[in-house]
C-alpha cells in the first residue's frame, strides 16, 4: 500500500478542513477513515438514502475518539442548497462522493437520480464557490464512457450515454469545467471504475456485484450472471480510489486542475473469471465451504460489453499508481464480508 500511505504522509504534513459528502456510504466513508487517521479536520455529510450509520459508527470505532472529536457530522440532503452551503463553511477542499448509484435504478427512476445525482452536484458547486473552497474533487463514472467501442478507454474519447445515471455523470463533468472557466473553482473529475472492498452494501436490488455475489456465495445460493459471463470490467478496489482522491485534492500541478481522470487499474475481468476468483477467495477463508455453479439471466439494459480503462493521464499528472489487482482487493476485503454475513445471519 505505499502509493497510498506516500499521499497520506503528504496529508499529515499539512492540517486542512475537509469536506466528504456520502460520508456514510462506501468509498466515502474510507476516505472519512484514512483523513481522519492523517490528522484533518472533517465535516461530513450524508443523507442515509444509501449510506449507513454502521459505516460511521465502524469509522469511529478504528480512529478511535481522539480522532473522532475532529469531526463533524451534517446529516442532510446535497439536493438542499442550505444544506450544502452550511456544510461548505470553512473547509479547504471537497471530497464529494454522495450520489446516487446504479444504472438499473436510475432507468427504473430517472428523476430520483437526476435530483441527487445533477441538481445536487449543481448545489455542491455552487456552495463550495460562494465558501471560497480551494478545490472540489468529485466522483465521475466510468459509465460516461456510453457506447463508446474504444479499448482501452481514454478520457478523451467518449461515446453516447448509455442511461440516465450516465448522463447526471456527464453533466457532472460539463458543469464542473464550466464552474472552472467561470469563476476559478479548481475541480478534478475522477471516473470510477468498479470500484469494490469492505463496506460496500451487499444488500438491495440495486447492489455491486462483488458483494452480491459474495453474500450469495455465503447463504449457499447460486450468483447470477447476467450474459454469457463474457462482458468484462476493470474492477478497482477501494484503497486505490482513496490514493486517487488524496492525490488529486493535492497535486499542485496547474496542468493536473480542471481535468478528468480514470481511476482503475487497467486490467480486465470477465464475470466467469470473476465468479472463479471470489469463489477461492471465500474457499480459503472459510474452508469446507462449497459454491455452486453459477446461472445465467439476460443482458441488462444500459450495460456496456466491456470496460478498460487507461490509467496513464492519472498516473503521470496525479502521480497514482494501483497498488491492488483484483486478487489482492478480494484477499483483503474478504474478512470484512465474511465478518458481515455471520453477523447478518
Amino acid at each position: 500500500m505505499s502509493g497510498l500511505q506516500d499521499i497520506l504522509a503528504r496529508v499529515r504534513a499539512t492540517p486542512r478542513h475537509w469536506l466528504v459528502t456520502g460520508s456514510a456510504g462506501f468509498i466515502g466513508s474510507h476516505l472519512l477513515e484514512q483523513l481522519l487517521r492523517a490528522g484533518q479536520t472533517v465535516t461530513s455529510l450524508d443523507n442515509f438514502a444509501t449510506g449507513h450509520q454502521a459505516n460511521l459508527d465502524e469509522v469511529r470505532a478504528l480512529v478511535g475518539e481522539e480522532a473522532w472529536s475532529r469531526h463533524r457530522f451534517v446529516e442532510g440532503d446535497i439536493a438542499d442548497p442550505a444544506t450544502c452551503r452550511a456544510a461548505c463553511e470553512g473547509v479547504d477542499v471537497v471530497l464529494h462522493q454522495a450520489a446516487l448509484g446504479s444504472v438499473p435504478r436510475s432507468i427504473a427512476d430517472p428523476l430520483a437520480t437526476h435530483r441527487a445525482n445533477a441538481t445536487g452536484f449543481l448545489n455542491m458547486l455552487v456552495a463550495a464557490k460562494d465558501a471560497g473552497v480551494k478545490r472540489l474533487v468529485y466522483a465521475a463514472s466510468s459509465s460516461t464512457y456510453g457506447d463508446s467501442p474504444t479499448l482501452p478507454k481514454v478520457e478523451d474519447v467518449i461515446g453516447r450515454p448509455l442511461s440516465p445515471y450516465a448522463v447526471t455523470k456527464y453533466l457532472n463533468e460539463l458543469y464542473a469545467d464550466v464552474f472552472g472557466r467561470c469563476y476559478g473553482l479548481q475541480t478534478v473529475g475522477l471516473r470510477y471504475f468498479n470500484v469494490f472492498g469492505p463496506r460496500q452494501d451487499p444488500n438491495g436490488a440495486y447492489a455491486a456485484v462483488i458483494p452480491r455475489w459474495t453474500a450469495s456465495m455465503l447463504k449457499g445460493e447460486r450468483c447470477v450472471i447476467n450474459g454469457d459471463g463474457e462482458t468484462s470490467r476493470d474492477f478497482c478496489f477501494v484503497a486505490n480510489a482513496v490514493q486517487a482522491n488524496l492525490r488529486a485534492a493535492l497535486v499542485e500541478d496547474a496542468q493536473a486542475v480542471n481535468q478528468v481522470y480514470n481511476v482503475a487499474v487497467g486490467d480486465r475481468t470477465t464475470l466467469k473469471t470473476l465468479h472463479e476468483a471470489i469463489a477461492g477467495a471465500l474457499e480459503r477463508e472459510c474452508p469446507g465451504l462449497a459454491v455452486g455453479e453459477p446461472q445465467h439471466a439476460d443482458f441488462r439494459a444500459g450495460d456496456v460489453r466491456h470496460s478498460l480503462a487507461d490509467v496513464g493521464k492519472a498516473r503521470s499528472l496525479l502521480g497514482y499508481e494501483p497498488t491492488h489487482r483484483v486478487a489482492q482487493g478480494l484477499q483483503e476485503a474478504m474478512p470484512w464480508y465474511v465478518a458481515q454475513a455471520r453477523r447478518a445471519g
